[in-house]
């Protein structure tokens, strides 16, 4: 409705960062622009197991706040160990039936205060050492064939659903330049959008942020957009005074 317009090209490079006039290199052209916004998302870490991408959106998801409301009164499933992954099962307890806690390891990357109510839930049962091998139809819901990290026998688990709490992947490899990166590849920048690079700024799931949400990624894009739309009216009064001057 307002006539942007969408091309289908992939960024290779951003030249002359710091002059007010910077360069996008694609694939196919080159553009001159005032102001970036990096907007590249990010991608859930898959879990690897057999017949995984046969059953997305069908028993495998990787979103409980988005997908757990489907399982309510049901047997569900979460895989991971970090922080996410035991909010999700935490999450997941206040309605499911129960839920499975599938981790590779014996011990979890989460914090205390975050394990401490793991701990506390009874609806919560705990699979460690355990990993996610295979996933089939059976009938009352999915089968998964848990493997044995420490070379044990593989076991089997029915549930209705299984969530991968695995982490993101973001996409900024090709800005590295652009951008402070955490330890995991996202974009450090504050709800401002606001990146190291004056005119570039950053929203969606390729920031940094605790949640990451079709809602949080809207934020960030109205924070971005009204943020560069400023940068340019302070570059033309910037750029007029020096003329003045």
């Amino acid at each position: 409705e307002l006539n942007v317009e969408m091309l289908g090209e992939k960024v290779l490079e951003i030249t002359d960062i710091y002059l007010d006039i910077k360069k996008v290199k694609t694939n196919k052209n080159e553009y001159e622009t005032k102001t970036i916004i990096l907007a590249t998302g990010g991608s859930p870490k898959k879990g690897g197991f057999e017949r995984e991408e046969d059953f997305i959106g069908n028993g495998v998801s990787y979103c409980a706040t988005c997908d757990g409301a489907f399982y309510r009164g049901k047997v569900a499933a979460v895989n991971g160990g970090g922080d996410v992954a035991v909010e999700d099962a935490i999450f997941l307890a206040r309605f499911c039936e129960k839920v499975y806690l599938i981790h590779r390891r014996s011990g979890y990357r989460a914090e205390k205060a975050v394990m401490d109510r793991l701990y506390a839930s009874t609806k919560i049962e705990r699979l460690e050492n355990r990993t996610v091998g295979a996933i089939e139809n059976v009938d009352g819901g999915k089968k998964l064939r848990l493997d044995d990290t420490r070379g044990g026998e593989s076991m089997e688990l029915t549930v209705a659903g299984l969530f991968v709490a695995l982490g993101h992947i973001p996409q900024n490899d090709a800005f590295k330049e652009l951008v402070d990166l955490d330890d995991a590849g996202f974009v450090r920048a504050g709800e401002d959008c606001l990146t190291k690079t004056p005119g570039v700024f950053v929203a969606g799931d390729c920031r940094g942020k605790a949640v990451r949400q079709l809602t949080t990624a809207a934020a960030d894009g109205a924070n971005a957009g009204l943020a560069a739309s400023k940068y340019i009216e302070e570059l033309k009064t910037e750029n007029l005074k020096l003329k003045k001057e």
